[in-house]
């Protein structure tokens, strides 16, 4: 799968750019804050019908101007497919593959599976679990609709539970009987959709584990270095029915639902000890990065597809080492397409110089305005 030619238009500093791709690695260099990571955005955007940053869709609109628009031309197995989006101020973003308009945005997700790799990825060790369920829920999502319905189905009747639960909340302290026949429902849906999830993301980070820690261990050129990932849920203690059950009383008196799936986590290690307390931060975005690329490989497994593999600022906080070896893993002929941004252009320049098994080009990022170099 690659993204032959990309147009945009009025999409935050970008008034316009018909941008010719090569196969290979595609390479955005400026100083920062000339619309690099907006580029890398848009192909984003063409993946996941929404920007990386998550903003509402109007701010990605160039200032005062009506509308945007954003088209990539796409080989798919052999097939060019056109995808294309268009926002007006006040009105429903339009998506449409080969001129015809999606009914729903999520029958997109999966068409173009992709891999970002950026700054922020950093919250998934420094950050709450809430990012590291998201990031679970992001990734299966893309290749398998029917987790991507569990999850939304699960976040609604977990939402009508804990309003039910202050609803019974208010009749106890008003000395009203409560009937607890409707909670017994909600109870036996959330465990049933709950359990689904739970054997899925299992699953997910099994397959990643060894992947994750044989990436970890080229890029940082170190055995001595140990990383683990694992996965974290309660209902490895428990049945999720009857945990349900068992904390109904706790959860009347605190107001929400204290059990499930939505409390899971991933646990990640560096050498036995927890990554966010001990790791620094090269061992910390070497560590992401070996994430994200074992992501690659999950979802080239499960889609059959070469995802799209975008490095968004990604020699910040890495040695010369660890950058070193990290394009040169990307570089072999194993990944697809690929999109760099960077402020250093002597080093571009030097990396295209040394690799001669895959197409590169460098463009040239001014104000909004990109060049072939």
């Amino acid at each position: 799968m690659y993204l032959n030619k990309l147009h945009i238009i009025n999409y935050r500093n970008i008034a316009q750019a018909d941008i010719d791709l090569c196969q290979g690695i595609n390479c955005f260099v400026g100083n920062n804050g000339v619309g690099k990571t907006n580029i890398l955005d848009t192909v984003y955007y063409l993946s996941f019908c929404k920007s990386y940053t998550n903003v509402a869709d109007s701010l990605n609109i160039l200032h005062e101007q009506p509308f945007m628009v954003i088209q990539g031309e796409y080989l798919i197995n052999d097939t060019e497919e056109t995808i294309y989006c268009g926002i007006k101020r006040g009105r429903k973003k339009q998506f449409k593959r080969n001129k015809t308009d999606y009914v729903r945005l999520t029958d997109h997700i999966g068409l173009l599976p992709l891999v970002i790799i950026a700054p922020a990825d950093e919250d998934l060790i420094a950050d709450s679990a809430e990012a590291r369920r998201k990031y679970m829920d992001y990734v299966i999502s893309q290749s398998d609709v029917m987790y991507l319905d569990a999850i939304m189905r699960y976040a609604k009747i977990l939402q009508n539970r804990n309003q039910h639960i202050k609803d019974l909340q208010e009749k106890i302290e008003n000395g009203i009987t409560v009937d607890y026949a409707l909670l017994d429902i909600l109870d036996e849906q959330l465990a049933s959709i709950g359990q689904y999830i739970s054997a899925k993301r299992r699953s997910f980070i099994e397959w990643l584990r060894p992947i994750v820690q044989q990436i970890y261990a080229l890029i940082s050129s170190s055995r001595e270095e140990k990383i683990d990932v694992e996965y974290f849920t309660g209902l490895d203690k428990y049945d999720l029915l009857n945990g349900l059950k068992e904390s109904r009383n706790r959860d009347l008196i605190l107001g929400y639902t204290s059990r499930g799936i939505h409390k899971d986590d991933i646990i990640i290690t560096y050498n036995g000890y927890p990554m966010k307390q001990v790791g620094s931060q090269g061992q910390r975005k070497s560590f992401v990065i070996s994430l994200k690329l074992a992501q690659y490989r999950y979802l080239e497994f499960v889609t059959k597809k070469s995802p799209i593999l975008l490095l968004d600022d990604i020699f910040d906080k890495l040695d010369d080492t660890r950058g070193d070896n990290l394009i040169k893993f990307v570089a072999s002929e194993s990944y697809g397409q690929i999109f760099i941004s960077d402020t250093n252009k002597e080093r571009l320049v030097r990396l295209q110089n040394s690799i001669n098994n895959k197409p590169f080009k460098i463009f040239d990022v001014v104000n909004g305005s990109i060049t072939e170099a």
